[in-house]
């Protein structure tokens, strides 16, 4: 006897034409907390461009994000965009901690310097 429709007979395991159900962690279907993967690398990218401060403020964001991904509580397709922000903002901190020192390098050169200039000067 043939189906209504011309849906094949369910027998049981996979049946496409149930409604998919929800992750661990997202109760009775409720989208979970929407990601914030595109602001993150958005950040990252402008850390590494522009502003290096950017690139702090992306890594802290991700590392909040990183674990409610992995928990259910926030949506998982922003994983990716999130992880790759959070590289970028780990590679911007670096960049100004190095910078950091190189400026103050720079300063205790100058002032050994003057101060060398100043004293052999008297």
């Amino acid at each position: 006897m043939s189906q209504p429709y011309n849906k094949p007979p369910y027998a049981g395991g996979y049946n496409p034409y149930n409604s998919p159900t929800p992750g661990p962690g997202v109760p009775y279907g409720r989208p979970g907390e929407p990601h914030r993967g595109t602001t993150i690398l958005v950040l990252g990218i402008l850390g590494l461009l522009m502003c290096p401060i950017l690139g702090v403020i992306a890594w802290v964001m991700a590392r909040t994000d990183m674990p409610k991904i992995d928990s259910g509580q926030m949506d998982p397709e922003g994983r990716g965009t999130t992880q790759a922000g959070m590289i970028c903002g780990i590679i911007a901190t670096v960049l100004l901690v190095l910078q950091l020192l190189a400026v103050c390098a720079y300063f205790a050169i100058i002032f050994a310097v003057v101060g060398g200039a100043a004293a052999g000067g008297m």
